[in-house]
């Protein structure tokens, strides 16, 4: 029959591989939470990270549109959408300003008319709205000639017939645009195309055209542009296809 002390001793070393037992558990239970949780934090960032991918993938084609690109992308005067307005996207650099002479015409002036390297710098003073479209050319290009149908690459300005407030501009966003003439306000294909008593535009040219509200947008505002505006745009032709 064990005596006092061999129970005392039984007891003790029961509980010391009670408490050993514990303890392994415990510790196999915190091995399993950190697994988890390192395992939960790279789910994590691989998801971050995924996101990450896929917006900045998306952003690139946006931003060209914005900055009218090599996409094709206009931003010029659009039969279902308006004119950009007031001036988007400007260009992080300065614009260099057209010089040399200036030339008027019917109430418009441009300044540094046929310098083609520089952003001309257009005034207006209307009269009285014009009754048609009018056009007149600073630089007679010598390249290819637009057709109505053609799809065109150009740097313009356009500003209000009436007070010369500038709405729109491609040199302010740093680059040329394109886009087709077929898909233009009626007045923009018209000047740069041709029509009937208008020569189309060749390639190297610049002009300026005076559009009636009529071929522009009409009795509907569009931004800064107001209702029954007749335009002005001053163009200059870089590319047709």
């Amino acid at each position: 029959m064990p005596t006092e002390k061999q129970r005392r001793e039984a007891a003790r070393r029961h509980l010391e591989r009670q408490l050993q037992r514990r303890q392994e558990r415990e510790a196999r239970r915190k091995r399993v939470t950190l697994i988890a949780s390192i395992a939960g934090t790279l789910l994590i960032i691989g998801v971050l990270i995924a996101i990450a991918v896929g917006f900045g993938g998306g952003n690139t084609p946006k931003s060209q549109a914005a900055a009218g690109s090599s996409s094709g992308t206009s931003t010029a005067p659009s039969s279902s959408a308006p004119v950009s307005s007031p001036i988007a996207s400007p260009s992080s650099s300065p614009v260099r300003q057209a010089t040399g002479p200036a030339v008027s015409f019917m109430g418009v002036t441009v300044k540094g008319a046929r310098d083609l390297g520089g952003a001309p710098q257009v005034t207006s003073k209307a009269a009285k709205p014009p009754a048609k479209l009018e056009v007149k050319d600073l630089v007679v290009g010598k390249g290819k000639a637009a057709t109505p149908s053609s799809t065109v690459t150009v740097q313009y300005v356009g500003v209000l017939y009436e007070n010369g407030t500038k709405f729109d501009s491609s040199w302010d966003r740093g680059q040329a645009t394109s886009f087709s003439l077929q898909q233009v306000v009626k007045g923009f294909t018209e000047g740069i195309g041709g029509a009937s008593g208008i020569a189309p535009m060749k390639v190297g040219g610049r002009r300026i055209m005076i559009l009636p509200a009529s071929l522009g947008y009409g009795a509907q505002a569009q931004g800064s542009i107001p209702a029954n505006a007749p335009l002005v745009f001053v163009v200059d032709l870089k590319k047709v296809s």
